[in-house]
């Protein structure tokens, strides 16, 4: 019988109660800005408060190594998180943002990691990473942005799209290609601060929810060779690792999502008449119900088998990607019947509904488009 260890049920917990608590409250303000066209990212004294409470709750670095400062959980323990963070439309994340602090992790070296992860483990700094291009989203390995070495330097040219949190990243891993060959090697990953002469942010471009993501454009932007992350011409492996993380934690939000819409289609389906009987009497919401619970159950056993292998130290590029296809598919089906559910009131932007789809329907996108994990995993299980 698979059971969560009772540490892992007590952080789970201790979250749920912040994020009903704390985050929640947050939520009417998030729809208002998102319904006048804003960002509907926090203003800058509401995250504050949110990132002092978790201070005080040692909700901190929770996968940052201890030498770090962190309590270096496993991702076993992390998934819960990240499925009750999912319960809620207001957009905060539990600091640091886990990708980018795995890569780091594990191809920083001694100077980089004293210059760069410790602040970002400790909060101190901020960073983003520019994978996509705009001839080259969902197929990276077709990136044609350039470093050339110049001396001690690295000179890089190109065009990078679709890069979230650029305004408040202090430094951005970059992926570039370095040499030729096959088509996998050749990306080397670097370290572009912020203010580097040659790196312009083109323009913002407003997402479906409130998001907003950025179009880079590196004009002879010259970093030293120190900047370099990793190995010259093995940087696609450890961009793999980052994403493989994110595609576990984007099924774990998903489960949040397909929670939090199901709780409410059934309060609302309790409660609502038409022609003289309850919709939870009706036997198609029935079945919307039954389906939603299995597969919430389902996609969170696919989760925690992922996670758990992860730990175990295995290969989960596989079940990460079938976790990211299959949260985000359940989540945008459970979303849609609960807004259905809800009638007029379910598109109404008074809701918090119609922000998990938009939300949603952009994670089928980001981190790999469904077809292309589809396209994936087959390659892979033919292949064996």
């Amino acid at each position: 019988m698979f059971e969560l260890p009772e540490e892992h049920r007590m952080l789970q917990d201790l979250v749920a109660k912040f994020i009903d608590r704390d985050v929640m409250p947050l939520e009417k303000a998030t729809l208002e800005r998102e319904m006048s066209g804003q960002k509907s990212s926090l203003p800058p004294e509401d995250e504050a408060k949110l990132l002092a409470r978790c201070k005080d709750l040692g909700l901190w670095g929770l996968d940052v190594p201890e030498e770090y400062g962190g309590a270096n959980l496993p991702y076993a323990a992390l998934m819960g998180v990240y499925e009750e963070q999912g319960r809620t439309c207001v957009p905060f994340t539990f600091p640091p943002d886990s990708p980018n602090l795995h890569m780091l992790i594990a191809v920083a070296n001694d100077e980089q990691k004293k210059k760069y992860l410790e602040p970002y483990a400790s909060g101190e700094a901020h960073s983003a990473i520019a994978i996509s291009e705009p001839g080259a989203g969902g197929d990276p390995a077709g990136m044609a942005t350039r470093a050339v070495k110049d001396g001690d330097d690295w000179v890089i040219n190109g065009r990078k799209i679709w890069v979230s949190r650029v305004p408040a990243a202090d430094f951005m891993i970059l992926m570039a290609r370095t040499g030729e060959g096959k088509r996998h090697e050749g990306i080397t990953a670097f370290i572009v601060e912020r203010g580097t002469k040659g790196f312009i942010i083109e323009r913002e471009i407003p997402m479906l929810g409130g998001q907003r993501t950025y179009e880079l454009v590196f004009e002879d932007c010259r970093i030293p060779a120190s900047q370099l992350l990793g190995t010259e011409g093995k940087g696609f492996a450890p961009m793999q690792l980052r994403l493989t993380v994110r595609r576990l934690q984007i099924g774990a939000w998903c489960i949040g999502i397909s929670r939090r819409a199901l709780d409410m289609m059934i309060e609302h389906v309790k409660q609502r008449v038409t022609f003289g009987q309850r919709l939870a009497d009706r036997q198609a919401i029935q079945w919307w119900v039954a389906d939603a619970a299995m597969k919430i159950h389902a996609c969170r056993l696919m989760v925690y088998d992922a996670a758990t292998k992860a730990d175990a130290g295995k290969d989960v590029r596989t079940e990460a990607s079938m976790v990211k296809l299959y949260g985000t598919e359940m989540a945008t089906e459970i979303v849609d019947h609960a807004m259905q559910a809800f009638g007029a009131m379910g598109v109404a932007k008074e809701l918090p509904l119609q922000l998990f789809a938009q939300k949603v329907r952009t994670m089928r996108v980001y981190e790999g488009p469904s077809e292309v994990h589809r396209m994936a995993i087959a390659r892979r299980i033919i292949g064996k």
